[in-house]
């Protein structure tokens, strides 16, 4: 009886324990960044980034766990080219007027050591979701000598192929299928 008890008081410790490492983070739209990448016709390569993005990271560095969610505005297509922003807003492509909005949820975070290696779940874009792994190139968490705040983050990037949401304009022509998105993050841990 008495061993259960301290077994029970232990396994509650370190259940409150692993509770007070959770935290919520707000994504830093100043430093997080969606980018892509496309084969132009073997030649070069294609680039443009979304410059209006919004979310949270939920984040237990003890339980090593993890849930994000990032919303990426798809009108704010940036290219660097005006032309070719209109046409990726436009119907052919991200159909801007009738979906607004990509969104990332993933719940499942995977780590190499202290380190968040990956993170897992799905993207929804042009109304179809499937399914995407975000590989982590870096990550880190660090107090923020200005905001006096711990600010987490990373760079991570994946593979997708925009036909599977539908996207598919050009290849017929030779446009590529596989995009390389490639997203930035930093987040800003709340009170």
């Amino acid at each position: 009886m008495i061993r259960t008890t301290l077994l029970a008081a232990t396994l509650a410790a370190a259940t409150l324990g692993a509770q007070a490492q959770s935290a919520t983070y707000a994504i830093d739209p100043t430093h997080t960044f969606a980018i892509f990448e496309v084969d132009h016709f073997a030649t070069t390569t294609n680039r443009g980034r979304f410059d209006k993005k919004s979310g949270t990271v939920q984040f237990d560095k003890t339980a090593k766990t993890g849930k994000v969610e990032l919303t990426i505005e798809t009108a704010s297509i940036n290219t660097g080219t005006a032309a070719f922003d209109k046409h990726l807003v436009s119907k052919d492509f991200f159909n801007a007027a009738e979906f607004p909005t990509a969104k990332f949820v993933a719940d499942k975070f995977s780590f190499n050591g202290d380190k968040v290696s990956e993170v897992s779940g799905s993207l929804t874009l042009l109304g179809k979701t499937n399914p995407v792994t975000l590989k982590a190139t870096k990550f880190n968490c660090y107090i923020n000598p200005m905001l006096k705040v711990e600010v987490c983050g990373g760079d991570f990037e994946t593979t997708l192929v925009r036909s599977s949401y539908g996207m598919n304009w050009g290849l017929n022509f030779g446009f590529a299928d596989n995009v390389r998105l490639l997203v930035q993050v930093e987040a800003i841990k709340q009170p």
